[in-house]
């Protein structure tokens, strides 16, 4: 595994290979959340099911509703916990992933799902096929997004262009993990391992981010975190 800077791993990332870098709260394990093959190695990199979706990470508001079935709770949800720091006294809003409608569906898709109706097939529009892949998109065409204040998952998703897969660098069934040599021991040896970390030393231990459903307008809190929602 190798170690790196978050430049270079803009360069990691675009060319479909994975990494772990450090988020607001503890190392994620990433990839290009519109690359199939990138998102299904992560699933084996970490011995985790399918059936168990994997969240992203996005720089923006903007960004988040390019993705995800916009309503009014979601807007009042966005509006209160997903603001855009002014200054930077001002503080942050904390880890708050929301599970979603998709907008787009999944590369993966049935053809009559795949593509929201009414909107031209990518190769009619002429632009990059952006959908997310299968394994992000779960089987009930929902998705976990997060739109992130930390230094450099915003700046991976914003300079890529696209959301970023943000799952856990533990391996499955084990707690999280704060220490980037931590992680690199754990994953020495293994046949199937990341391709490269921005180790970032020691992260603070906070508490996981906060998982809500906004799916048909109704708020349901799936994971209490550090952000309670009101």
């Amino acid at each position: 595994m190798n170690i790196i800077e978050k430049e270079k791993a803009l360069d990691y990332l675009r060319s479909g290979k994975i990494i772990i870098f450090p988020t607001e709260t503890s190392y994620g394990l990433g990839c290009d959340a519109t690359n199939q093959q990138a998102v299904d190695k992560i699933f084996k990199i970490k011995g985790r099911r399918g059936d168990k979706p994997l969240l992203v990470i996005v720089p923006t508001i903007e960004m988040a509703k390019e993705y995800l079935e916009w309503n009014d709770l979601l807007e009042k949800i966005a509006t209160k916990y997903w603001f855009t720091r002014r200054s930077p006294s001002e503080g942050g809003p904390g880890p708050l992933t929301v599970v979603g409608m998709s907008l787009r569906g999944s590369r993966f898709a049935s053809a009559d799902e795949a593509i929201p109706m009414g909107s031209p097939h990518p190769l009619l529009r002429g632009v990059r096929d952006d959908r997310l892949a299968s394994g992000v998109v779960s089987k009930d065409k929902t998705i976990a997004v997060r739109v992130t204040n930390a230094e450099i998952p915003k700046y991976l998703s914003e300079q890529l262009g696209r959301p970023v897969v943000a799952t856990s660098a533990n391996l499955a069934d084990l707690g999280d993990v704060y220490s980037g040599e931590e992680l690199i021991k754990m994953y020495e040896g293994r046949e199937i391992q990341p391709d490269a970390i921005i180790n970032a030393g020691i992260l603070p231990s906070n508490p996981p981010t906060t998982i809500v459903s906004v799916v048909g307008g109704e708020l349901k809190v799936l994971r209490q975190g550090e952000v309670k929602v009101v």
